[in-house]
């Protein structure tokens, strides 16, 4: 078992067990179980573990309102590096556009922070229809 295994194993009991007498991390008064599995699914991402992330973010995010713009662009973004990785560039043009769309407008630069790399690695397949869509959408 991993440190991240570990740690998310941890995070899981600690939500599990809000009805002890022990103590519980402060944590976890704001995070729930869609937000746990968002985490799992973005610690996957990140350690190049697309086929890992990309049922957890989809399950999530598939309860994720999209009231929450800024929070679920975030997310799809990572959802989007790990098609991306998994190279599965149409889905990853998909949500790169979903989470695009979800971010205009919202009065914060972390989106398209987390985009611009996406779209910059994306360029490199730009013969694709789904992403030489999403490209001309981007210049607009």
């Amino acid at each position: 078992m991993t440190d991240t295994e570990r740690a998310l194993d941890a995070a899981r009991d600690a939500l599990d067990n809000t009805e002890d007498d022990e103590p519980q991390p402060d944590w976890s008064a704001w995070v729930d179980y869609t937000e746990l599995e968002i985490m799992t699914g973005r610690c996957w991402t990140e350690l190049d573990r697309p086929l890992r992330a990309v049922p957890v973010l989809t399950r999530a995010l598939g309860r994720y309102s999209d009231d929450n713009a800024r929070d679920k662009s975030l997310y799809l973004s990572w959802l989007a590096q790990a098609y991306l990785t998994a190279g599965e560039v149409e889905e990853a043009a998909r949500h790169v556009g979903r989470a695009a769309s979800l971010a205009y407008g919202v009065a914060s630069q972390r989106p398209a922070q987390r985009l611009a790399p996406l779209i910059t690695r994306l360029r490199t397949h730009a013969g694709i229809g789904a992403v030489r869509e999403l490209l001309d959408r981007a210049t607009v």
